[in-house]
């Protein structure tokens, strides 16, 4: 027998290694681990940093190359070819093409690599070769490695075990919502819109102060999506499904104008589509026929923006070639799919579960490198506390080392003296004498107090949860400040679908709420003017027990900031309130605020939006005023928000929109009134208490606000609980000090009565009155006889026995 024969025993031995599987199970199991390699190393973003493998790949090898923002920008080919031979070894086209995209502004909401060169267009062109190009890291990237170097994400080995890379960045800002991510998995894709990146912060600030609020308060900040090349979203809805569900489609439509029906002027595309083929399409269905009217077209475009003319024939209908132009061409759907990794598995994500992983994942970073920093800090304290100890006895000291026969010797007569640790021990006899000076003492003083605050902040930090999310969100808020901009989508209404608010009439309705807290509206021509004394008509019908606290003016889309004593504000729309009869009692306000046991409305703002130098002026029964800016009103919480800070047994009055320029008149329940700067009261936050407008004496209480200026021509209306009032110019009213005893404006007593209601009135306005038993009146301001100050004022409502007036509210002349 030949010697290269194969021995029977071996060969028995091998056979006895190999397992018998069914084919169709070994596929089904190669193919499930394929899978899953794809979708977790290739094609999906981890929800923490937002990034794919090869965008964290190469961003980490420009940082360890240290090719950052304030380095000078370097050859593309040299950043491909440390990502492939490092961390990445699929080939230098894909990563060229990924570094390409992340350099492109028309591709990325907030570019992640800053390039020089040819990086590719709108129009398709493709990139100049790496050899050409020139990257470096954009400033806004180095916020995902920021303190990557303190221990604050794991590390894994590379594909060769030859080096670490991080397994995901610490991102210090939600770069999934910013920067979005598209990708095709085995079975799944993912295709995730950018978004603005100051509201996203604000609504990431907003979750980590409300865990408990829903997609529709997060959406107050985040108003959808934000492409990098501008253009609208039209309507709402699908934005909502994407968020809540995390799936929807979005209509993209592009900006133009139609400019003296002569000409449409496009200037700007939807995201990711190809401006060049869209010329094209269009010319191709202007010869063809499919789109009549046009004379010419042509890309005007430059590096200054996207202008697309279509030249209209003579006599073309504009309204037609634009809504052909649109059926076919400007606009696209975008195919919102949130779907990234969560502790590795695919999930697919609503805005909120978003922001709760970027949440945990920030919290756990932050706290990783505060025990880092931390354990620094100590370190130094224990290095300082022995150079201290050295320092207070340096004769000794140098003596001690000089009579040591070599370091090791020097370093343990150290230890034994003074009980110095190893690393102390080694760090003094390193010291030079120029160490031991008076000015060097003082200073290594200074900074072991300084390290010792710092451990305190730190242990602070780790020890206190509240803490540790102030500071997320102090970063976020300096990331925001840093590179926040406006938004550059904008996002209209579909023209083709009716809302809830195109059924309601815009109209002016009278808003009546009762103490019990039932409210309802009816339109002010319900109700004609009457003379002046007249008795009015029923205007609600309250129970017994119940009375008529507040009556006001609105518009039926009118937004309604709804101030209530207890110093909250709540926002609802004035169609919301239910319209009813004259006799109705109304529906109770539970259904639409949430009050508080005894809270009620004293005062309603009816805006759409704040001008950007206004304010909200509040005045509190016990005489506090303060003015906050407008817009810290503009977010206000289904559950409402403070806006004044009040003392016990002090209640909220009235509220006025200033500007900063206005003098200020707060008139009393006893007939006092005093006008002043609105300059005098300095702005303040929505949760400070305010400063003091009028001094109040015995049981004197605040009644109302008006705000006025020079060459006001209105008057100031006083109405009683009696039914009495007058008008005075505002002119008569002169200017004083804050909280100053002011001066008589109305005579109260037993006719009269306390002062209910003090408005503003020019002489064409009507005013509306109300008693507390639910008759209302509607008369001429005219008919309220002008007078000076200090006067009994005449009748304004003939109320019966035991009824007093409840409040009184302006209708503006209509022709105003």
């Amino acid at each position: 027998m030949s010697s290269d024969a194969p021995d029977p025993t071996d060969v028995d031995a091998d056979a006895a290694r190999v397992d018998r599987v069914r084919i169709e199970d070994e596929m089904e199991q190669s193919y499930i681990d394929y899978a899953m390699s794809v979708i977790a190393g290739r094609a999906l973003p981890d929800v923490r940093d937002g990034l794919k493998p090869v965008h964290r790949r190469i961003l980490y090898a420009m940082h360890e190359m240290g090719v950052t923002s304030g380095s000078s920008h370097r050859k593309s080919s040299s950043v491909v070819g440390e990502t492939m031979g490092d961390y990445h070894p699929h080939g230098d086209g894909p990563i060229y093409d990924t570094l390409t995209r992340m350099a492109q502004d028309f591709s990325m909401r907030y570019p992640l690599v800053d390039g020089q060169g040819n990086f590719g267009s709108m129009d398709g062109d493709p990139a100049a070769a790496m050899r050409y190009t020139e990257a470096r890291m954009s400033p806004i990237s180095e916020e995902l490695l920021s303190d990557i170097e303190k221990d604050t994400v794991d590390y894994q080995s590379n594909y060769d075990d030859r080096l670490m890379e991080p397994e995901v960045l610490p991102s210090a800002f939600p770069n999934l919502l910013v920067n979005g991510s598209s990708g095709i998995a085995v079975g799944m894709s993912t295709n995730i819109p950018p978004h603005n990146l100051g509201e996203v912060i604000d609504a990431t600030i907003h979750l980590i102060d409300d865990p408990d609020c829903d997609v529709d308060d997060l959406m107050e900040h985040v108003k959808g999506p934000d492409f990098p090349t501008g253009a609208n979203i039209v309507g709402r809805d699908a934005i909502y499904s994407a968020y809540s569900t995390g799936r929807g489609r979005v209509r993209v439509r592009a900006e133009f104008e139609v400019e003296e029906d002569e000409r449409i002027v496009i200037t700007e595309v939807p995201f990711q589509a190809n401006k060049a083929r869209m010329v094209e399409r269009i010319a191709e269905d202007v010869n063809e026929g499919k789109i009549e009217g046009v004379r010419d077209l042509r890309d005007e475009s430059d590096r200054d923006g996207v202008r697309v003319v279509v030249e209209l024939k003579r006599g073309a209908n504009a309204e037609v070639v634009k809504n052909q132009l649109l059926e076919n061409h400007l606009e696209t759907t975008f195919g919102v799919i949130n779907l990234a990794l969560v502790d590795g598995q695919p999930k697919v994500l609503t805005l909120k579960e978003t922001l709760e992983e970027y949440v945990a994942h920030r919290k756990e970073v932050v706290r990783r490198r505060s025990e880092y920093d931390l354990a620094e800090a100590e370190d130094r304290a224990h290095i300082l506390e022995g150079r201290l100890t050295a320092l207070q006895n340096a004769e000794d000291v140098v003596e001690l080392i000089r009579d040591a026969e070599d370091r090791d010797d020097a370093k343990d007569a150290l230890i034994d003296a003074y009980d110095f640790s190893q690393d102390q021990a080694d760090h003094i006899v390193r010291m030079q004498l120029g160490s031991l000076t008076s000015m060097e003492s003082a200073e290594i003083e200074a900074e072991y107090e300084e390290v010792q605050e710092r451990i305190e902040r730190l242990e602070t930090i780790l020890g206190d949860e509240d803490e540790l999310f102030a500071v997320i969100k102090d970063e976020l808020r300096e990331i925001k400040e840093e590179y926040a901009d406006e938004r550059k989508t904008s996002i209209i209404e579909d023209e083709g679908t009716v809302t809830h608010e195109d059924l309601i009439p815009e109209e002016d309705v009278v808003v009546v709420v009762t103490e019990d807290d039932y409210v309802k509206r009816m339109p002010v021509d319900r109700f004609d003017p009457q003379n002046r004394g007249g008795k009015g008509i029923i205007g609600v019908d309250v129970k017994e027990d119940d009375r008529v606290s507040k009556v006001f003016r609105a518009n039926t889309h009118d937004y309604l900031l709804c101030f209530t004593n207890h110093g909250q504000v709540y926002r609802l729309k004035a169609y919301e309130i239910p319209e009813m009869s004259r006799t109705a009692r109304g529906k109770s306000a539970v259904n639409l605020i949430d009050f508080d046991d005894g809270e009620e409305i004293t005062a309603v703002v009816p805006t759409d939006e704040f001008a950007a130098d206004e304010c909200v002026t509040t005045v509190t029964r016990d005489g506090y005023i303060k003015r906050t800016d407008a817009a810290e009103f503009e977010n206000i919480l289904s559950t409402g928000i403070i806006a004044a800070d009040l003392e016990d047994g002090d209640e909220l009055v009235d509220v006025a929109v200033t500007d900063g320029r206005q003098e200020l008149v707060v008139a009393t329940r006893d007939g006092m009134t005093i006008r002043f700067e609105e300059s005098e009261v300095r702005e303040m936050g929505r949760n400070a208490r305010g400063v003091g407008a009028i001094k109040l004496e015995g049981d004197d209480e605040v009644a109302g606000l008006v705000a006025t200026g020079e060459g006001d021509d209105r008057a100031l209306l006083t109405v009683t609980e009696h039914g009495f009032g007058k008008r005075t110019p505002l002119s008569e009213y002169r200017t004083q000090s804050r909280y100053g005893k002011g001066l008589i404006d109305i005579k109260t007593g037993e006719r009269n009565g306390r002062v209910v209601s003090v408005k503003s009135v020019g002489a064409d306005d009507d005013l509306v009155a109300m008693s507390q038993r639910g008759q209302i009146m509607r008369t001429r301001a005219a008919d309220v006889s002008s007078v000076g100050r200090n006067t009994m004022g005449v009748t304004v409502m003939d109320l019966e026995g035991g009824d007093t007036v409840a409040s009184v509210d302006v209708l503006p002349d209509p022709g105003e």
